[in-house]
């Protein structure tokens, strides 16, 4: 009943709204990419009365792209809902077939391995990370996408060795850049070293998180968030005291810092 009102609303705003008619998949997507940052903000904060609203949002994009696939004769909502069901019955032999799976574990060693042989699956173990992730959600998709067919580490324990080799190595490139490098071409090829040195530290430490069953992302947005409350305190009290933030000490500023780590958590 509600999904069906969803779909005649749909259906009224493309033929009779100016901005709904105009709409393409082009002009879209900046928005589906907003509309998943806000459900993915919601979800953090567990908020579920933004959850919903931000669900029902990115619904509509689900949505509007199927209209217009509709229109242009590709699809419909329901081959998408179709697609989608054939899809989760094919990944689930253990509910839908007679295979067997004990655990969470088993199910996600077998996941891509299922992927792989799906008529249009992806024809690679990598490829179906999208290109357009965000780089630290990207890197946790890599690893953990290995990790399914078997490529990891034996011990999670392990991990921290290469944590300490790439932390190592990257002060070491780091040192090469602002004490040996003369001139600027030096410089920059000592930055670049560098910068590829990071990376490798990141990658490591999320492949530490992933190990350990900590999502690297949420756990960045938590702290995020929390230096957000924090600093907003230091800049409030500042201001009561009559001062700006440019014109105290770090000293002055380590205090307050202090406090707000006790008042707003």
């Amino acid at each position: 009943m509600a999904f069906g009102r969803l779909l005649d609303v749909m259906n009224d705003l493309r033929e009779k709204c100016p901005w709904d008619r105009k709409q393409t998949n082009e002009s879209l997507r900046p928005n589906t990419i907003e509309e998943t940052f806000e459900l993915c903000d919601a979800l953090i904060k567990n908020d579920e009365l933004n959850i919903c609203k931000e669900l029902g949002d990115v619904l509509l994009h689900i949505v509007f792209y199927s209209k217009i696939g509709e229109e242009k004769g590709s699809f419909d909502i329901a081959d998408v809902c179709d697609k989608l069901c054939d899809k989760l019955i094919f990944r689930h032999p253990h509910v839908y077939g007679d295979a067997k799976a004990k655990d969470v574990g088993e199910v996600l060693q077998t996941w891509e391995q299922i992927k792989l042989k799906e008529k249009d699956g992806n024809k690679t173990v990598l490829s179906g990370v999208p290109d357009a992730l965000p780089s630290l959600i990207k890197a946790y998709r890599i690893q953990d996408k290995v990790r399914n067919v078997g490529f990891d580490w034996a011990e999670r324990r392990d991990v921290w060795n290469k944590v300490k080799e790439e932390i190592t190595e990257f002060e070491a490139e780091i040192e090469d850049m602002y004490n040996n490098a003369d001139d600027e071409e030096s410089k920059k090829k000592a930055k670049d070293k560098a910068t590829k040195e990071f990376g490798d530290i990141m990658f490591s430490l999320i492949n530490a998180a992933r190990l350990y069953k900590i999502n690297p992302d949420n756990a960045l947005e938590h702290t995020n968030q929390k230096f957000t409350r924090r600093f907003n305190y230091v800049e409030q009290k500042a201001k009561e005291q009559g001062q700006e933030l440019k014109d105290m000490t770090l000293e002055q500023m380590d205090k307050l810092w202090d406090e707000a780590k006790t008042v707003v958590g």
